[in-house]
């Protein structure tokens, strides 16, 4: 049964045909309206809510959201008003918090890991340091052009055996920083370019198996802290290859191990990190936001009661790739290298630096006694 379309119709009409046939395929059909338009029109209906009111639901505005226009598409044939939609503009700290709340959302569903056994280790004033920056985890380099070969996999394999090596060789401490110092991840969404300057990227996997690459790695690494450490602490910095990717990282596994008092995740949105170990401070920075010729007095600054009370500051850079050194009036400034392989930029620019990874030892009262350094070479 058909019959022309009816234009103005009121709520009791949808309500008395829904009455008169009892399916809403033959409601609409009555009415001479599509079958979705009878659905929509019903769901209002049963909300009590009036069409004003729908329209309001269907687009609110946020507040970091600038309107830039709206679109509608009707049906030419009926005029029914079939789809409509609006045009916003939204800043990149919106996006950010936008993802956190996302994330936050999703990990709800995710049940968290039982407690990990506490490990068996002296007290002592002990901290270890185990620094692990720039690993661009997604990366393609070619050997005969870069001199080494990196992607995924290979990633992945050194990670985890270096890591492995690091927790079996360093000092007994009773306390673990593990300080993911940024671009863990080479890429930061579908399209594999660096955030800020769109920056065509070489890399060899899709982003949802690099997610699940970050993943897989990362609570490997944290369990293997828990199980060494009595004390845990996680550091994922912002870094500028991944600065979107850190944040779920960081909320993720957060809440992931929720009930593990002895591991603390450092959540803080801002791109400046700190630990405090008795009389002795630690920072660290990704290096992309403050030069190491500056960051001291930037670090002094953003902590200032921190660094006011503790005696012995150093703080930790990445993003160059490169050792650097540099014991200012402040603190003493460590740029670390990397693990990774340079990648086909570098190599054209002639960019080498030593591919190596440390943890460094400090003590509550005294600060820094000492370092242990890998190379990729030493796994082999």
């Amino acid at each position: 049964m058909s019959c022309r379309p009816q234009k103005g119709l009121t709520d009791e009409q949808y309500l008395a045909a829904y009455d008169k046939v009892g399916t809403v395929s033959g409601a609409a059909a009555l009415l001479g309206i599509h079958k979705r338009t009878f659905e929509r029109r019903m769901e209002r209906i049963r909300a009590g809510r009036t069409l004003d009111q729908t329209r309001t639901l269907q687009f609110q505005q946020r507040d970091d959201e600038v309107f830039k226009g709206r679109s509608v598409l009707w049906n030419p044939a009926t005029g029914e008003h079939k789809l409509e939609w609006y045009k916003t503009d939204r800043d990149k700290q919106a996006q950010f918090e936008a993802m956190k709340q996302a994330v936050q959302a999703l990990s709800d569903e995710i049940p968290a890991i039982p407690a990990i056994r506490k490990p068996k280790v002296p007290a002592n004033d002990l901290l270890n340091l185990h620094v692990l920056t720039d690993a661009h985890i997604g990366m393609l380099a070619w050997g005969e052009e870069t001199g080494e070969d990196w992607d995924t996999e290979l990633a992945e394999e050194l990670l985890l055996n270096y890591f492995a090596a690091a927790i079996e060789k360093a000092p007994q401490a009773h306390r673990g920083v593990l300080a993911q110092m940024g671009d863990f991840l080479h890429y930061d969404g579908i399209d594999a370019v660096t955030p800020a300057s769109g920056h065509q990227l070489d890399t060899d996997t899709r982003f949802a198996k690099l997610v699940r690459t970050g993943i897989r790695i990362t609570r490997q690494l944290i369990e293997m802290m828990l199980s060494r450490y009595v004390s845990v602490e996680v550091i994922m910095a912002e870094g500028n290859h991944d600065p979107v990717s850190e944040i779920w990282l960081r909320e993720q596994f957060a809440d992931r191990y929720r009930n593990q008092p002895r591991l603390f995740i450092d959540q803080s949105p801002k791109p400046f990190y700190s630990i405090e170990h008795g009389d002795t401070s630690l920072f660290f920075h990704h290096g992309h936001l403050k030069k190491i010729e500056q960051i001291d007095r930037a670090l002094a600054a953003e902590f200032r009661e921190l660094f006011g009370r503790t005696k012995h500051s150093y703080a930790h850079l990445g993003h160059l790739h490169h050792y650097a050194g540099k014991e200012t009036e402040l603190m003493t400034v460590e740029q670390h290298n990397t693990l990774a392989a340079r990648d086909a930029f570098a190599s054209r620019h002639m960019y080498k630096a030593t591919r190596r990874a440390k943890v460094i030892t400090y003590h509550a009262t005294h600060g820094y006694v000492g370092e242990l350094a890998i190379t990729p070479e030493m796994l082999a």
